[in-house]
């Protein structure tokens, strides 16, 4: 059993899993509502409420899970990426916990529980595949050989997808957190009724640019007639369709290269209901197979550490309890 925190931003979260990566409990309390006044994450408050979860949230997943902390073979936390002092918070915890009970101590990358996200519950476990990790932070591509085996293939050169997307609902005067907002205008919206730049498509890499297309924007956003609010269902499918058709046509190009028949995609984007369409209608027609991280698993939870961790724990790979926080941790 492991018993795993996740605090890398401003999301406090806790489950357990066994060394099968069977999730048995799975905890998360949001903090959104308490950063929306700021149109944003406040990095010291998030790490105060983190503060203030953690002990509830450690109970409440072992009264689900039915065990004690006594039951735990291993305790892990998320190391980075992510706010430092949101990232002490869970790290500290769980180093406390393994030195009191005298159990290892596991250190997970928070983009290898993205990564791994998809085949949480999969019967078959962590197979190769093409991987597109989309999220407010971070938007890359990787082959993924097995756990612990993985190979960048390319990354946004400025903005990730998600925070192009708060950014966009941002001037369009949407509430935080403005990605699901923009969404759910988008559904009403003429995906062809402005035309945005599909950045780096035909690059011929794996790389991926997102700033043109927000700059795009602001530029358009003064010269419509009627002002944005006669525009927005226009305006947020449009802007979504240029970042959907980017990020589905580069993984699927990088799916055929790579001769793979397996495509995962995980992060807090992949909640998009357009993403998961589109993608699920061009794998239909590649004959390739597509699993889509569950919703509940997509943005920050500790499902995904505890399952990465449990991977971790199945190869023997444990973490000195003198493991720092990184808040630029690669992958």
């Amino acid at each position: 059993m492991v018993l795993a925190l996740e605090t890398s931003c401003d999301e406090t979260a806790v489950a357990i899993c066994d060394a099968t990566g069977r999730v048995l409990a799975s905890e998360i309390s949001s903090q959104i509502e308490l950063h929306r006044p700021y149109g944003g994450v406040v990095p010291e408050l998030a790490s105060r409420n983190h503060l203030l979860h953690l002990q509830p949230l450690v109970h409440a997943a072992l009264v689900h899970a039915g065990l004690e902390l006594k039951d735990m073979e291993a305790f892990a936390a998320t190391a980075g990426p992510g706010l430092v002092s949101s990232l002490l918070m869970g790290n500290t915890t769980a180093k406390s916990l393994a030195l009191c009970h005298g159990k290892p101590f596991l250190a997970v990358n928070h983009l290898e529980g993205h990564l791994l996200s998809p085949f949480i519950g999969d019967p078959h476990g962590v197979r190769p595949c093409i991987a597109l990790i989309v999220s407010g932070g971070h938007t890359m591509l990787l082959r993924l050989r097995g756990p612990g085996n993985y190979e960048v293939l390319g990354r946004t050169r400025d903005d990730a997808a998600g925070e192009a997307f708060d950014k966009a609902a941002k001037m369009l005067g949407l509430p935080y957190p403005g990605g699901p907002q923009m969404d759910k205008i988008a559904r009403q919206g003429n995906r062809e009724a402005f035309t945005f730049p599909r950045s780096m498509l035909r690059s011929g890499d794996d790389a991926f640019s997102f700033s043109g297309l927000k700059t795009s924007l602001l530029y358009l956003l003064p010269q419509l007639e009627g002002g944005v609010e006669a525009h927005l269902a226009d305006l947020c499918a449009s802007f979504q369709e240029a970042i959907v058709e980017v990020l589905v046509e580069k993984t699927m190009k990088a799916a055929r290269r790579h001769r793979q028949n397996l495509i995962t995609v995980s992060g807090g984007v992949c909640c998009n209901s357009r993403l998961r369409e589109i993608f699920t209608k061009r794998c239909q027609q590649d004959g390739v197979e597509l699993r889509l991280a569950a919703p509940q698993h997509t943005t920050d939870n500790a499902a995904m550490i505890a399952f990465a961790a449990a991977m971790q724990w199945r190869a023997g790979k444990y973490s000195p309890l003198t493991t720092d926080v990184n808040p630029n941790l690669a992958l």
